[in-house]
């Protein structure tokens, strides 16, 4: 008991009698960062994993607390080696984790060396409109069909398997690019903008074992490009004929004409008017300050 007392007696004279705006800064920062890393675990099959960390962990201040001195030597023995394990066990994760911050865009108003690629991923509501109608011709005639559609994150690795085509999206030409018996029938498309930019590409499958097993390698192909980049997948059974949209891992199925058009026109850049409009600001605050140095 009395050991109890001098633990957090010591613990207590540690903190610092007065808080400052520094300090409270810090906690607010932590506590977001704390918070996001276990919602990002949360939804993701290590969850089950990091809780058991946890119980380690916690079993690793029991032993520091009532001096268990072999086993805590033997934990800050292997801690070097528990740290690089984690790293190569959790490699996808962690890949994963940081090109979702590279896409948040935090400094969007101020760092605009990106907007030309904006502009040149900008789809209209034509093409939405040409993608819909083919997915729902080939769904007619129950033909297989998976047509990725880049948002801002580049998808050139997976051009690059495939077969460039560089034309216009129209739905004549996706209907054309799936019919069975073509050369291109094989893989997916991938539209750029207002693009096709290639056909026959090959996508990476998703591995996770909660998809329905009634799905097949097109939809899991679909779901698996949608898990590493931010891309929009529009899917067509070939055994049903229904239409599926994925997106940031999750597969919408069954969606009417509407809906698709609806959630396809997510994919427009929601902030490039109000970035312009900063650009336009900020070089006018630049001409004006230097008529009044004049």
């Amino acid at each position: 008991m009395e050991e109890l007392k001098a633990f957090w007696s010591d613990a207590l004279d540690k903190i610092p009698r007065s808080i400052g705006i520094t300090d409270i800064v810090e906690i607010i920062i932590l506590a977001v960062v704390v918070y996001q890393v276990i919602l990002w675990f949360r939804d993701r099959q290590a969850w089950t994993l990091l809780k058991g960390i946890a119980i380690l962990m916690a079993f690793y201040l029991l032993a520091v607390f009532f001096k268990l001195n072999t086993i805590v030597w033997l934990v800050n023995a292997a801690i070097n080696y528990i740290i690089i394990a984690f790293v190569v066990i959790f490699q996808p994760e962690i890949r994963k984790a940081v090109e979702q911050l590279g896409r948040k865009r935090l400094f969007s108003h101020i760092l605009t060396f990106d907007n030309g690629r904006i502009e040149e991923n900008y789809i209209t509501d034509r093409t939405i409109n040409e993608i819909a109608r083919a997915a729902y011709e080939l769904g007619k005639t129950k033909t297989g069909a998976l047509i990725v559609i880049q948002k801002d994150m580049s998808l050139a690795e997976y051009e690059r398997t495939g077969i460039e085509v560089d034309a216009i999206v129209t739905s004549q030409l996706l209907i054309n690019i799936f019919e069975h018996n073509t050369p291109l029938h094989d893989g997916a498309v991938i539209v750029r903008g207002n693009r096709v930019t290639a056909a026959t590409c090959y996508l990476p499958l998703s591995d996770n074992t909660s998809i329905s097993k009634e799905l097949g390698t097109r939809h899991r192909a679909g779901i698996g490009i949608s898990e590493v980049t931010d891309s929009y997948t529009v899917i067509v059974s070939e055994e049903t004929g229904a239409t599926s949209l994925a997106a940031e891992g999750v597969l919408k199925r069954n969606l009417d004409s509407d809906t698709l058009k609806a959630e396809l026109a997510r994919i427009r850049p929601e902030e490039g008017n109000s970035r312009k409009k900063g650009i336009k600001l900020w070089k006018g605050r630049l001409k004006s300050e230097k008529n009044s140095d004049k």
